[in-house]
């Protein structure tokens, strides 16, 4: 019998995205006119969510899927889910596929919790006696025995996790394959699942595929990883080496530095530079990623169109994908002017600990002489801070429950009279 449990080949998933025309009269009767004198013409675009994807994965391997948000994970787990057709290629699965890809995922809401476990059980290929002799294993996990003969419908999505995580897992599946869907669940909770993802791969031999932006759980958890970007295979080597591609090379796209020059102001930025523990982070194809905690610095290049000397102050405003302003970095708080009397000048905001929690965010920059703005420019570049303090801690910090900013902390336990 083969090893292989999955065997992908030029695997590649298409996308027609279309572009609806406004609903007026005026503009339908335009379109209609339009595709009779033109009949291949349309508002329809092509959009590979995948493209090439060449791999293997042996039976009882433990992978982790790694990429940006939008660089096809989903897609392809739906897809080596049986969920989703490919375009284009094959694959080949050896064993029983259990997915947990969304907030209850097999389900039936109309079934209670008890039937529902049946029912995922059948769908697997496995008999009742199987079921039955599972079932208390499953409900024990799941923490939901109180509400197990009380619809799914009913259920909050923690509740819908629990129970369809317990499922898949205690079911007996050849191969596991969880998203991201795990971090709807509460700290307690996703530490049982990780605890029992890693006793179905080590313990009972099984396969799993993990997919999370946890960087410490997919580390702990998988043995090799698959780097993704804008829908390629980057990389496939052991799941240090992913992680860290991922963390210092910025594989990943994203928005490139705007045009900062402009030739009518008297001063304007030329280039923005970001370094991250002493590394240049603004040389790659992609946006660069600062590290959670770690020392990090803004280098600001400006360029000066005028022989006065004149006060100068500049900012550094960071804001997140909902253009929420995050943080501020100025020196006009200081008020500490810099004097720009060469051509050429460079400015640097230096952070001792970079303690923006870990997420996407883009840099605004304002420059002034003091009484009015002289250069304003929104989403000069953006970037990302990946968890790295959970790779030492094993604690992780997201900014959807902890805010934006993490503090250092003390805390101190005293006895009542000491108050």
């Amino acid at each position: 019998m083969s090893d292989i449990a999955i065997h992908v080949e030029n695997l590649g998933k298409k996308f027609i995205i279309g572009h609806q025309q406004a609903s007026d009269l005026r503009n339908a009767f335009g379109a209609g006119i339009k595709r009779f004198f033109r009949p291949g013409s349309n508002n329809n675009e092509e959009f590979w969510a995948l493209k090439d994807i060449f791999f293997e994965i042996k039976q009882g391997e433990a992978v982790g899927i790694i990429g940006r948000n939008g660089a096809g994970k989903s897609t392809l787990l739906k897809i080596l889910s049986r969920i989703m057709e490919p375009t284009t290629g094959r694959f080949e699965i050896n064993g029983r596929v259990s997915s947990l890809l969304e907030v209850g995922t097999g389900f039936h809401m109309e079934l209670t919790g008890r039937e529902n476990i049946y029912l995922n059980g059948t769908i697997l290929g496995m008999k009742r006696a199987e079921i039955r002799a599972k079932f208390e294993e499953i409900v024990a996990f799941s923490g939901v025995e109180k509400f197990i003969d009380t619809p799914v419908k009913h259920y909050s999505s923690g509740m819908k996790v629990r129970l369809a995580f317990s499922v898949a897992a205690h079911l007996e599946p050849e191969i596991l394959i969880v998203d991201e869907v795990l971090a709807v669940g509460d700290a307690e909770f996703q530490k049982k699942c990780l605890g029992k993802m890693d006793e179905v791969s080590k313990n009972d031999g099984r396969t799993v595929i993990f997919v999370s932006h946890n960087m410490a759980a997919v580390q702990n958890l998988c043995e090799s990883g698959l780097l993704l970007r804008a829908g390629r295979l980057v990389e496939k080597k052991s799941i240090e080496e992913v992680i860290s591609s991922y963390l210092s090379r910025g594989l990943h796209s994203g928005k490139k530095n705007v045009d900062l020059i402009n030739n009518d102001l008297s001063i304007t930025f030329s280039a923005i530079e970001m370094f991250s523990g002493g590394e240049l982070l603004t040389n790659g194809s992609g946006d660069p990623v600062i590290l959670f905690g770690e020392e990090a610095q803004f280098i600001l290049h400006l360029k000066s169109n005028s022989d006065q000397s004149e006060n100068l102050y500049v900012a550094i405003t960071i804001c997140d994908l909902n253009n929420i302003k995050v943080a501020t970095l100025d020196n006009l708080y200081l008020d500490q002017p810099f004097n720009p009397s060469t051509v050429e000048m460079t400015v640097q905001c230096k952070i001792e600990s970079f303690n923006l929690n870990p997420g996407e965010y883009y840099i605004n920059l304002w420059s002034s002489d003091g009484f009015e703005t002289i250069q304003n420019i929104e989403r000069a570049l953006d970037f990302e801070v990946a968890d790295n303090n959970s790779l030492k801690t094993g604690k992780s910090h997201s900014k959807t429950k902890h805010g934006f900013i993490y503090f250092n902390q003390t805390w101190t336990q005293y006895d009542s009279q000491h108050l």
